[in-house]
């Protein structure tokens, strides 16, 4: 499993330095307690419960608050239909194993790509009783030009206009993430793939948003709440490997 380099921490009043977070074990894809420390940049609020947010920061270990199920259980997204949606709806919170797949957002050709690899890999996840989910950066009407184009299941796809979800997970944004980084350059061996996943391609699927288009997305695993796996894009096109995420299911 990929390390993540980055710290996250929620709290409800004042934050402190001690909160519990999970870190990678070197010899499982299972977590780990440790403690974080970080300062919040950004309030948000669930359920009427103000939290602070750290954003991403460098750090050696991938760190993520022990209940994070808990709390990216009630980020609201939408379905590819625009209705509104829980993440706890989106999979049986209790035992259900499902993979949610953040995309940088729907206009990235790199993610069609990494769409067009989750749909060939969605008969294997299925079977397994696994539960495939896709979540970009953008309003529903981009998700469903990416969905009918490309094309993916609409029930599988789902839209954060706010990138809530990318706050509570922490995920990288920036200019120099999106443009200059270095992992960026795995692309390059994958150029046949992006080239056949562009084939109904449409930049009509870029958010109206600009702002939008420096998101980098992740990969995540969990069994209810449990959160087994994460790996965070160090840079656009730099996505996990679906046959390690499988292997975590």
């Amino acid at each position: 499993m990929a390390t993540i380099p980055s710290k996250i921490f929620l709290c409800s009043s004042t934050p402190k330095p001690l909160f519990p977070a999970v870190t990678s074990s070197p010899s499982s894809h299972f977590l780990s307690l440790s403690k974080v420390n970080n300062k919040p940049t950004k309030l948000i609020t669930f359920n009427g419960t103000s939290r602070f947010l750290a954003r991403a920061s460098s750090s050696p270990a991938a760190q993520f608050s022990a209940n994070i199920g808990d709390i990216l259980s009630d980020v609201s997204v939408f379905t590819a239909a625009g209705q509104p949606v829980l993440f706890k709806d989106l999979w049986d919170q209790n035992e259900g194993v499902a993979v949610v797949a953040l995309l940088r957002h729907f206009g990235c050709f790199c993610c069609w790509e990494l769409v067009s690899a989750l749909k060939e890999a969605k008969p294997k996840f299925d079977s397994a009783g696994v539960k495939l989910i896709a979540v970009g950066v953008g309003t529903p009407d981009k998700a469903r030009i990416l969905g009918e184009r490309l094309p993916f299941p609409m029930d599988s796809l789902y839209a954060d206009p706010e990138r809530k979800a990318y706050d509570v997970l922490g995920l990288y944004y920036g200019l120099g993430r999106t443009f200059f980084n270095p992992a960026s350059a795995k692309v390059f061996s994958r150029l046949d793939k992006v080239k056949k996943a562009m084939e109904n391609y449409t930049i009509n699927a870029t958010p109206d948003d600009a702002s939008s288009v420096l998101q980098q997305g992740g990969m995540f695993v969990f069994k209810g709440k449990q959160l087994l796996y994460a790996r965070k894009d160090e840079g656009t096109g730099d996505h996990a490997s679906l046959d390690d995420v499988f292997d975590v299911c």
